[in-house]
Protein backbone atom coordinates (compact mmCIF):
# COMPACT_ATOMS: atom_id res chain seq x y z
CA UNK A 1 0.00 0.00 0.00
CA UNK A 2 1.23 3.85 -0.33
CA UNK A 3 1.82 5.07 2.84
CA UNK A 4 3.65 8.44 4.66
CA UNK A 5 6.68 7.34 6.62
CA UNK A 6 9.03 9.53 8.45
CA UNK A 7 12.66 7.71 9.13
CA UNK A 8 14.14 10.55 10.38
CA UNK A 9 12.87 13.80 12.58
CA UNK A 10 12.96 17.88 10.33
CA UNK A 11 10.85 19.54 8.17
CA UNK A 12 8.26 18.46 6.09
CA UNK A 13 10.36 17.00 3.29
CA UNK A 14 11.03 13.98 5.88
CA UNK A 15 7.60 12.98 4.73
CA UNK A 16 8.51 10.52 2.61
CA UNK A 17 5.45 9.07 0.38
CA UNK A 18 6.44 5.48 -0.44
CA UNK A 19 5.13 1.67 -0.69
CA UNK A 20 4.85 -0.40 2.58
CA UNK A 21 3.06 -3.34 3.98
CA UNK A 22 -0.60 -3.52 4.96
CA UNK A 23 -0.77 -4.03 8.74
CA UNK A 24 -1.84 -7.23 10.18
CA UNK A 25 -4.35 -7.12 12.80
CA UNK A 26 -4.49 -8.30 16.22
CA UNK A 27 -7.32 -9.57 17.99
CA UNK A 28 -8.86 -6.51 19.27
CA UNK A 29 -8.02 -4.64 16.38
CA UNK A 30 -9.79 -3.57 12.76
CA UNK A 31 -8.06 -2.76 9.07
CA UNK A 32 -9.31 0.55 7.92
CA UNK A 33 -9.54 0.82 4.44
CA UNK A 34 -8.98 4.90 4.43
CA UNK A 35 -11.34 7.19 2.41
CA UNK A 36 -10.04 10.44 4.16
CA UNK A 37 -7.62 11.00 6.31
CA UNK A 38 -7.48 14.35 9.28
CA UNK A 39 -4.36 16.39 9.43
CA UNK A 40 -3.85 18.00 12.66
CA UNK A 41 -0.86 19.89 14.42
CA UNK A 42 0.18 16.86 16.58
CA UNK A 43 0.57 15.30 12.97
CA UNK A 44 3.12 18.47 12.82
CA UNK A 45 4.46 17.85 16.46
CA UNK A 46 5.33 14.51 15.64
CA UNK A 47 7.30 14.67 12.60
CA UNK A 48 9.47 17.63 13.67
CA UNK A 49 10.53 15.33 16.74
CA UNK A 50 8.62 18.11 19.55
CA UNK A 51 6.76 15.00 20.72
CA UNK A 52 9.31 11.66 20.81
CA UNK A 53 8.30 8.69 18.59
CA UNK A 54 10.09 5.49 17.31
CA UNK A 55 11.49 5.84 14.46
CA UNK A 56 10.26 5.05 11.28
CA UNK A 57 6.67 6.22 12.00
CA UNK A 58 3.61 6.65 9.59
CA UNK A 59 2.01 9.79 11.08
CA UNK A 60 -1.55 10.44 11.17
CA UNK A 61 -4.20 10.04 14.13
CA UNK A 62 -7.85 10.23 12.38
CA UNK A 63 -9.37 9.21 9.88
CA UNK A 64 -12.73 7.17 8.43
CA UNK A 65 -13.19 4.57 5.73
CA UNK A 66 -14.79 0.92 5.25
CA UNK A 67 -13.93 -1.49 7.64
CA UNK A 68 -11.27 -4.52 5.50
CA UNK A 69 -10.91 -7.16 8.33
CA UNK A 70 -11.61 -7.54 12.11
CA UNK A 71 -9.43 -9.24 15.00
CA UNK A 72 -11.20 -12.67 16.35
CA UNK A 73 -12.17 -10.78 19.47
CA UNK A 74 -14.45 -7.73 17.38
CA UNK A 75 -18.07 -8.40 18.57
CA UNK A 76 -19.19 -4.73 17.91
CA UNK A 77 -18.05 -4.17 13.99
CA UNK A 78 -17.46 -6.26 10.98
CA UNK A 79 -16.14 -6.33 7.66
CA UNK A 80 -18.05 -3.41 5.37
CA UNK A 81 -18.88 -1.22 8.33
CA UNK A 82 -18.40 2.67 7.46
CA UNK A 83 -16.06 3.63 10.49
CA UNK A 84 -13.78 6.47 11.94
CA UNK A 85 -11.56 6.86 14.53
CA UNK A 86 -8.83 9.47 16.60
CA UNK A 87 -6.12 9.02 18.58
CA UNK A 88 -4.49 6.41 16.65
CA UNK A 89 -1.53 5.96 14.68
CA UNK A 90 -0.60 5.21 11.01
CA UNK A 91 -3.34 7.42 9.58
CA UNK A 92 -1.46 8.99 6.85
CA UNK A 93 -1.79 5.28 4.46
CA UNK A 94 -4.49 3.45 2.94
CA UNK A 95 -4.98 1.37 5.35
CA UNK A 96 -4.46 1.60 9.23
CA UNK A 97 -4.73 -0.43 11.98
CA UNK A 98 -7.23 0.71 14.79
CA UNK A 99 -7.75 -0.73 18.44
CA UNK A 100 -11.70 -1.38 18.71
CA UNK A 101 -11.87 1.49 21.83
CA UNK A 102 -11.12 3.93 19.89
CA UNK A 103 -13.36 3.07 16.66
CA UNK A 104 -16.62 4.62 16.02
CA UNK A 105 -19.87 4.11 13.66
CA UNK A 106 -20.56 6.67 11.49
CA UNK A 107 -23.74 7.54 10.34
CA UNK A 108 -24.85 6.67 6.80
CA UNK A 109 -25.80 10.46 6.08
CA UNK A 110 -22.46 11.89 6.96
CA UNK A 111 -19.85 11.73 3.94
CA UNK A 112 -16.30 10.07 4.52
CA UNK A 113 -14.49 13.33 4.19
CA UNK A 114 -16.74 14.81 7.19
CA UNK A 115 -16.38 11.94 9.71
CA UNK A 116 -12.70 11.87 9.26
CA UNK A 117 -12.64 16.12 9.79
CA UNK A 118 -15.06 16.08 12.44
CA UNK A 119 -13.73 13.27 14.32
CA UNK A 120 -10.81 14.53 16.35
CA UNK A 121 -11.13 18.11 16.54
CA UNK A 122 -14.81 17.89 16.97
CA UNK A 123 -14.19 15.85 20.21
CA UNK A 124 -11.83 18.34 21.28
CA UNK A 125 -13.88 21.37 21.22
CA UNK A 126 -16.70 18.90 22.67
CA UNK A 127 -14.54 18.06 25.70
CA UNK A 128 -13.02 21.51 26.15
CA UNK A 129 -17.22 23.00 26.44
CA UNK A 130 -18.32 20.16 28.23
CA UNK A 131 -15.62 19.12 30.21
CA UNK A 132 -12.52 20.74 30.74
CA UNK A 133 -14.79 23.87 31.58
CA UNK A 134 -18.14 23.24 31.65
CA UNK A 135 -19.88 26.26 29.76
CA UNK A 136 -22.62 27.65 31.07
CA UNK A 137 -25.47 30.43 28.81
CA UNK A 138 -23.84 32.89 31.49
CA UNK A 139 -20.68 32.76 30.58
CA UNK A 140 -18.63 34.44 28.31
CA UNK A 141 -15.14 32.76 26.72
CA UNK A 142 -12.24 33.58 24.78
CA UNK A 143 -10.97 30.87 21.78
CA UNK A 144 -8.24 32.06 19.99
CA UNK A 145 -7.89 30.79 16.31
CA UNK A 146 -11.27 31.05 15.90
CA UNK A 147 -10.88 30.12 11.84
CA UNK A 148 -8.84 27.03 12.84
CA UNK A 149 -10.35 23.51 12.72
CA UNK A 150 -11.24 23.42 16.56
CA UNK A 151 -11.67 27.24 16.91
CA UNK A 152 -14.89 27.09 14.01
CA UNK A 153 -16.54 24.11 15.61
CA UNK A 154 -15.98 25.34 19.59
CA UNK A 155 -17.35 28.38 18.39
CA UNK A 156 -20.64 26.95 17.07
CA UNK A 157 -20.63 24.38 20.15
CA UNK A 158 -20.61 27.78 22.86
CA UNK A 159 -22.93 29.20 20.93
CA UNK A 160 -25.23 26.35 20.95
CA UNK A 161 -25.09 26.84 24.77
CA UNK A 162 -25.83 30.20 24.66
CA UNK A 163 -22.44 31.35 25.83
CA UNK A 164 -21.40 34.59 24.47
CA UNK A 165 -18.02 34.21 22.21
CA UNK A 166 -14.95 36.46 21.69
CA UNK A 167 -12.32 34.99 19.42
CA UNK A 168 -8.94 35.89 17.68
CA UNK A 169 -8.15 35.12 14.23
CA UNK A 170 -5.32 37.14 11.57
CA UNK A 171 -7.19 38.62 8.73
CA UNK A 172 -10.69 39.62 7.58
CA UNK A 173 -11.33 36.63 5.54
CA UNK A 174 -11.05 34.77 8.93
CA UNK A 175 -12.99 36.92 11.34
CA UNK A 176 -15.91 36.58 8.71
CA UNK A 177 -15.95 32.69 8.84
CA UNK A 178 -15.56 33.15 12.53
CA UNK A 179 -18.78 35.71 12.26
CA UNK A 180 -20.72 33.05 10.33
CA UNK A 181 -20.01 30.50 13.23
CA UNK A 182 -21.54 32.79 15.18
CA UNK A 183 -18.84 34.83 17.00
CA UNK A 184 -20.10 37.75 18.80
CA UNK A 185 -16.80 39.55 18.86
CA UNK A 186 -13.89 38.93 16.58
CA UNK A 187 -10.12 40.69 17.60
CA UNK A 188 -7.95 40.54 14.49
CA UNK A 189 -4.47 40.11 16.92
CA UNK A 190 -2.27 41.33 13.82
CA UNK A 191 -4.08 44.85 14.37
CA UNK A 192 -5.49 44.69 17.55
CA UNK A 193 -4.25 44.04 21.19
CA UNK A 194 -6.46 40.99 22.30
CA UNK A 195 -5.91 41.43 26.21
CA UNK A 196 -6.86 45.25 25.95
CA UNK A 197 -10.04 44.00 23.84
CA UNK A 198 -11.05 41.37 26.07
CA UNK A 199 -10.78 44.16 28.90
CA UNK A 200 -13.06 46.63 26.85
CA UNK A 201 -15.64 44.08 25.85
CA UNK A 202 -16.34 42.79 29.28
CA UNK A 203 -15.72 46.25 31.17
CA UNK A 204 -11.95 45.49 33.07
CA UNK A 205 -13.93 42.32 34.56
CA UNK A 206 -12.22 39.56 32.84
CA UNK A 207 -13.15 36.17 31.81
CA UNK A 208 -14.16 32.95 33.24
CA UNK A 209 -12.42 31.03 30.84
CA UNK A 210 -9.92 30.74 27.73
CA UNK A 211 -9.14 28.01 25.47
CA UNK A 212 -5.78 28.93 23.93
CA UNK A 213 -4.68 26.36 21.28
CA UNK A 214 -1.84 29.03 19.82
CA UNK A 215 0.67 28.39 22.71
CA UNK A 216 3.95 30.56 22.97
CA UNK A 217 2.75 33.87 21.93
CA UNK A 218 -0.55 34.00 23.42
CA UNK A 219 -0.15 32.51 26.54
CA UNK A 220 0.55 35.59 29.05
CA UNK A 221 -2.04 37.80 27.29
CA UNK A 222 -4.43 34.91 28.08
CA UNK A 223 -3.53 34.72 31.57
CA UNK A 224 -4.29 38.28 31.92
CA UNK A 225 -7.79 37.97 30.27
CA UNK A 226 -8.69 36.09 32.96
CA UNK A 227 -11.02 36.92 35.97
CA UNK A 228 -9.95 35.89 40.14
CA UNK A 229 -10.50 31.98 39.41
CA UNK A 230 -10.67 31.86 35.66
CA UNK A 231 -9.59 28.48 33.66
CA UNK A 232 -6.55 28.95 31.32
CA UNK A 233 -6.97 25.93 28.84
CA UNK A 234 -3.93 25.74 26.86
CA UNK A 235 -5.06 22.67 24.65
CA UNK A 236 -1.72 23.30 21.77
CA UNK A 237 0.90 24.98 21.24
CA UNK A 238 0.46 26.20 17.10
CA UNK A 239 3.16 28.97 17.59
CA UNK A 240 5.44 26.57 19.99
CA UNK A 241 5.63 25.57 23.45
CA UNK A 242 5.07 27.68 26.58
CA UNK A 243 8.50 28.08 28.86
CA UNK A 244 8.05 26.78 32.44
CA UNK A 245 5.44 28.44 34.44
CA UNK A 246 6.00 29.69 38.33
CA UNK A 247 3.12 28.41 39.93
CA UNK A 248 3.31 31.59 41.96
CA UNK A 249 1.47 33.41 38.52
CA UNK A 250 -1.44 31.36 39.35
CA UNK A 251 -1.60 32.92 42.89
CA UNK A 252 -1.06 36.52 41.68
CA UNK A 253 -3.08 36.39 39.39
CA UNK A 254 -6.24 35.67 41.40
CA UNK A 255 -6.29 31.61 42.39
CA UNK A 256 -6.66 30.85 38.42
CA UNK A 257 -6.73 27.38 37.23
CA UNK A 258 -4.10 26.22 34.18
CA UNK A 259 -4.97 22.94 32.36
CA UNK A 260 -3.18 21.46 29.73
CA UNK A 261 -6.09 18.82 28.64
CA UNK A 262 -5.47 16.44 25.28
CA UNK A 263 -8.31 14.22 23.75
CA UNK A 264 -6.89 11.02 25.14
CA UNK A 265 -8.11 11.60 28.55
CA UNK A 266 -11.18 12.46 27.72
CA UNK A 267 -12.10 9.30 25.87
CA UNK A 268 -10.76 6.89 28.58
CA UNK A 269 -14.26 4.62 28.29
CA UNK A 270 -16.71 3.71 25.77
CA UNK A 271 -19.88 4.99 27.29
CA UNK A 272 -17.40 8.83 27.05
CA UNK A 273 -16.57 7.98 23.42
CA UNK A 274 -19.98 7.20 22.36
CA UNK A 275 -21.21 10.32 24.13
CA UNK A 276 -18.70 12.92 22.43
CA UNK A 277 -18.44 11.91 18.65
CA UNK A 278 -22.49 10.49 19.27
CA UNK A 279 -22.90 14.00 20.15
CA UNK A 280 -20.98 15.34 16.79
CA UNK A 281 -22.51 13.29 14.18
CA UNK A 282 -26.09 13.96 15.36
CA UNK A 283 -25.17 17.79 15.52
CA UNK A 284 -24.07 17.61 11.96
CA UNK A 285 -27.06 15.46 10.90
CA UNK A 286 -29.39 18.27 12.51
CA UNK A 287 -27.19 21.22 11.02
CA UNK A 288 -26.48 22.51 14.57
CA UNK A 289 -22.75 22.13 13.63
CA UNK A 290 -20.84 23.17 10.14
CA UNK A 291 -17.39 21.20 9.47
CA UNK A 292 -15.60 23.32 7.01
CA UNK A 293 -13.50 21.71 4.93
CA UNK A 294 -10.39 24.16 4.12
CA UNK A 295 -7.87 22.19 2.21
CA UNK A 296 -7.94 18.49 0.64
CA UNK A 297 -5.44 17.39 -1.28
CA UNK A 298 -3.79 13.96 -2.73
CA UNK A 299 -2.04 11.42 -0.06
CA UNK A 300 1.08 12.10 -1.62
CA UNK A 301 0.84 15.68 -1.23
CA UNK A 302 0.92 15.46 3.00
CA UNK A 303 4.03 17.89 3.39
CA UNK A 304 2.04 20.48 1.45
CA UNK A 305 -0.67 20.15 3.95
CA UNK A 306 0.96 20.22 6.59
CA UNK A 307 3.10 23.49 5.21
CA UNK A 308 -0.23 25.26 5.19
CA UNK A 309 -1.83 24.28 7.93
CA UNK A 310 1.56 24.58 10.22
CA UNK A 311 1.65 28.43 8.80
CA UNK A 312 -1.41 29.17 9.45
CA UNK A 313 -2.71 29.04 5.47
CA UNK A 314 -5.58 27.17 6.24
CA UNK A 315 -9.40 27.59 7.44
CA UNK A 316 -10.86 25.24 8.90
CA UNK A 317 -10.29 21.35 7.74
CA UNK A 318 -7.49 20.07 6.57
CA UNK A 319 -7.69 16.47 4.84
CA UNK A 320 -5.94 13.69 2.68
CA UNK A 321 -7.53 11.40 0.06
CA UNK A 322 -5.56 8.19 -0.71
Amino acid sequence: MKAIQVKEFGGSEVLNYTDVDIPSISSNEVLIKHESIGVNFIDIYQRSGAYPMDLPFIPGSEGAGIIAEVGKDIKDFKVGDKVAYSMASGGYAEYTKVAENTVVPVPESIDFTIAAASILQGMTAHYLAYSTFELQPEHTCLIHAGAGGVGLLLIQMAKNIGAKVITTVSTEEKKQLALEAGADEVVIYTKQNFVDEVSKITNGKGLPVVYDSVGNTTFDGSIDCLQSRGYMVLYGQSSGAVPPVDPQLLNRKGSIYLTRPSLGAYMQSRDELNWRSGDIFKWIEEGKLNVRIGLSLPLSKAAQAQDDLGSRKTTGKVVLIP
